[in-house]
């Protein structure tokens, strides 16, 4: 775990680029697949969009379970936490793209999957509508959309003991929720809803809770994300409180505490 004291801003965002990967693998892990089991992928000429890519690692996975014919583009309003080209599967390309702005002329209608996760910390409920509209702009009619997201509103405590303390992970999560937003979104638990409401049907919500052998390592990367917006914090006197209060949500991760999430993943087909 670093220390928001002592640690530069680029070890603090190589150690985030690395908890991107990491969770990657964990959630893959979880459900069990990359693309749901509902989505065919057997058209050697799919043309598949990861929305919010990140460092790619959702799509360079992909690239190991499908063709070379297969085209896989990444999208995201930066690409800093990608590899370099040359690094990346021959048939990957990176691209630019704001989700809550106009979906470019040549990306409208085009692609068979449309990928989408972790966007919890990014939108808010009032958005829910733009990026619907924009994520079905980019389907081909009768193609499917996934998005996966944890329920954050969901969350708990687990222990290995009755006995475990938890005051300090659960002082954490109550109080960092009213002073930020992204820490309580309520649209994750109406995406089947959303779905619905835009047409999509075919619809598949699979929820998971984690096995007790990866609730810890899921566990230690969400706690990067409080030093992440501590971080990012315009209000130093929250800064202040996370740093004092994290060597004793260590010490309870250390002794047998965790937090715990439902996962869920949503998939639905575009009307033809």
């Amino acid at each position: 775990m670093f220390s928001l004291e002592t640690t530069s801003t680029t070890t603090a965002d190589n150690i985030i680029t690395d908890r991107m990967n990491l969770h990657h693998y964990l959630l893959r892990e979880m459900h069990g697949y990359l693309v749901h089991p509902s989505i065919p992928t057997d058209n050697p000429n799919l043309r598949v969009a990861d929305v919010g890519t990140g460092t790619g690692i959702w799509l360079t996975d992909l690239a190991r379970q499908l063709p070379s014919t297969v085209s896989l583009d990444g999208l995201d309003i930066s690409s800093e936490a990608a590899p370099p080209k040359e690094w990346l599967p021959k048939n990957m390309t990176l691209r630019r793209f704001d989700l809550m702005s106009e979906v470019p002329e040549d990306l409208t209608g085009v692609y068979d999957i449309v990928h989408i996760r972790l966007f919890a910390f990014v939108l808010k409920n009032d958005h829910m509508k733009t990026a619907m509209d924009n994520l079905l702009k980019l389907l081909k009619p009768g193609n499917y959309i996934q998005w996966s997201e944890p329920d954050i509103l969901s969350w708990r405590v687990r222990t290995t003991t009755p006995d475990k303390k938890t005051e300090a992970l659960t002082n954490l999560m109550t109080i960092s929720q009213p002073r930020d937003e992204r820490l309580k979104p309520t649209w994750i638990a109406r995406l089947t809803d959303d779905f619905r409401e835009h047409g999509l049907s075919s619809i598949d919500a699979d929820f998971k809770d984690p096995s007790l052998e990866i609730i810890m390592p899921l566990h230690e990367c969400n706690l990067l994300i409080h030093e992440f917006l501590a971080r990012k914090a315009q209000s130093t006197e929250w800064a202040e409180w996370i740093k004092k209060i994290l060597p004793e949500v260590l010490r309870e991760t250390r002794e047998g505490a965790a937090w715990d999430f439902t996962r869920v993943v949503v998939v639905g087909q575009k009307p033809l």
